[in-house]
């Protein structure tokens, strides 16, 4: 199986699905005109790669905007993931947000609380500015 890998837009964020590693990332900025053109394709991917799983499949999510289209889609992303792992493939998620973000903390907050899945909350650190 291939990797998927879908360079980021001004309107869609970088996708690197890794099968090999089983590590999935998601960065950037997510308001695609049509979500569902834009995800349907990750969709398709993430079900076919869960034929034959590595033992630990890791998502990254590091994302800065995200619109109600696309938190549809992403939802959905963490129930297919989550039925997967509830069937016994190991999956862990990794939210990502800026510090002073509130709404991204809580949407990563609200996928955590409506999904079986070992889902953690990072604060991204700052990189301290050397003078």
């Amino acid at each position: 199986m291939k990797p998927l890998l879908i360079q980021a837009t001004f309107n869609t964020p970088t996708v690197k699905l890794d099968p090999q590693k089983g590590k999935f990332l998601f960065e950037g900025r997510s308001i695609p005109e049509d979500p569902g053109d834009f995800f349907e394709v990750i969709l398709a991917w993430i079900d076919e790669y869960f034929e034959n799983p590595v033992p630990v499949t890791q998502v990254d999510v590091k994302l800065e905007y995200v619109n109600s289209g696309s938190s549809k889609f992403f939802l959905e992303i963490f129930r297919r993931i989550s039925g997967y792992h509830e069937a016994g493939h190991e999956c862990k998620v990794t939210w990502f947000f800026e510090e002073e973000d509130e709404s991204i903390e809580e949407l990563g907050e609200h996928y955590r609380n409506t999904v079986n899945l070992p889902f953690e909350l990072e604060v991204i650190e700052e990189e301290e500015e050397e003078e």
